[in-house]
């Protein structure tokens, strides 16, 4: 088999899924074995110079520009109350603060204020923070210049990585922890029932337990601002095709399965695995179907609800999706930020809300984003972990109150 031949890529791609990562101790993995078929193509990364940011389209009365750059790799994004605006990067194991001290939109201080290996989750409530890596969980005070205090462990044994090792974190209504934890694997029977669902915890990090399931990797979630309901965006399985898994908008409810390994969609089977003792049948009876889905392969890997008052009053009550782009697709999808819209607390529809991160025909890319944060100004802060880059779109029409 010549290796330059799609079969030779294919079956070396598969390979590297399929592989167990050296994060990953647990056994009896299997990869999904049935219907095995897709592409890989990956768009070419190029600069994000002024010029091609000037490109990006923005809904009218919107504008793009950078916020903060030369970034390495920023991931998720959180703002104080104090609009002081952290940043982690999983590749250095940083919490990096930015600071806009004259509001002209742009951040004129960059300080590393925490370094842990694998930071990636960021949540923050009354002038603390909470912060995750891979099985660990930290808190830390809030001084009053934006640096932190010493990191405190809460958690030291969340589950291994495998292939999504990217935890990420929010504080609920009822002031508890939430913690996504992915699955090892693209599909398999998870022997840690911690792998594939979202965690609830005390902000301590204690009484842990399960609050929703069969969720392959749910990183962005929020909760309405008005009927306090939580929402997900959870990836779909990878080798299914082109337009196969479709990307899933879940109302995530205490104690729900959500399908994953064997259901997904609305109700589609999964070739690869089969329940145990039950039927597919009377596994879709205890399964939670999707609101809405997106293109398969797109990749979300942040959902929030706009918080703000800068934007129109038709964006209250919305939500952002950060797609951060496609790689098992042969023509790319994502690589954008999407509005939902919602109407009377559910979602109705996505809209494209910032596009033009794939250029050159989609043969290359400028960005892939990834983190959503909502400014104290009422801007939104978008990272983009190919560039290094904190983009902020901001409403030009003046602000609007509720």
């Amino acid at each position: 088999m010549k290796k330059n031949t799609p079969t030779f890529l294919l079956s070396m791609a598969l390979a590297a899924c399929t592989a167990p990562s050296p994060l990953f101790a647990q056994q009896n993995q299997k990869p999904i074995s049935a219907s095995v078929e897709g592409h890989i193509f990956k768009p070419a990364q190029v600069d994000a110079t002024d010029a091609r940011v000037k490109q990006l389209k923005v809904p009218a009365g919107f504008q793009i520009t950078k916020f903060a750059e030369n970034l390495n790799k920023p991931r998720m994004i959180a703002v104080s109350n104090e609009g002081v605006v952290y940043v982690t990067d999983r590749d250095k194991g940083t919490v990096t603060m930015l600071r806009d001290t004259n509001k002209d939109g742009k951040a004129d201080e960059q300080k590393v204020v925490a370094t842990k290996e694998h930071m990636h989750g960021i949540a923050l409530r009354d002038n603390k923070v909470w912060l995750a890596t891979i099985k660990e969980v930290y808190t830390a005070n809030i001084n009053k210049d934006g640096t932190l205090s010493e990191l405190q462990m809460i958690i030291n044994d969340l589950p291994d990585g495998g292939q999504h090792p990217n935890r990420t974190l929010r504080i609920g209504n009822d002031n508890k922890l939430y913690i996504s934890i992915g699955s090892t694997c693209n599909s398999c029977e998870e022997p840690n029932k911690e792998h594939g669902a979202i965690l609830q915890a005390d902000l301590d990090g204690k009484n842990r337990k399960v609050y929703a399931k069969g969720l392959r990797n749910t990183l962005g979630f929020d909760w309405h601002p008005q009927t306090k309901e939580m929402f997900g965006m959870d990836h779909g399985i990878d080798w299914l095709g082109d337009d196969e898994q479709r990307e899933e908008l879940n109302k995530i409810e205490e104690g729900a399965d959500y399908g994953w390994p064997y259901i997904y969609g609305e109700g589609k089977e999964n070739p690869g695995d089969q329940p145990k003792d039950m039927s597919y049948e009377a596994y879709k009876k205890k399964t939670k179907y999707p609101l809405l889905t997106y293109d398969a392969h797109s990749s979300g890997l942040d959902m929030k609800f706009y918080s703000g008052k800068q934007f129109p009053q038709e964006y209250q009550g919305d939500a952002f999706v950060a797609f951060h782009g496609s790689w098992n697709r042969s023509k790319p999808v994502g690589y954008k930020v999407v509005r939902v819209r919602f109407e009377k607390g559910q979602p109705k529809e996505f809209q494209d809300f910032v596009t033009g991160f794939l250029v050159d025909g989609g043969k290359a890319q400028f960005g892939r984003v990834v983190g959503l944060a909502t400014h104290t100004d009422g801007s939104l802060l978008v990272t983009d972990d190919a560039n290094g880059v904190v983009y902020r779109v901001s409403h030009t029409g003046g602000q609007q109150k509720k």
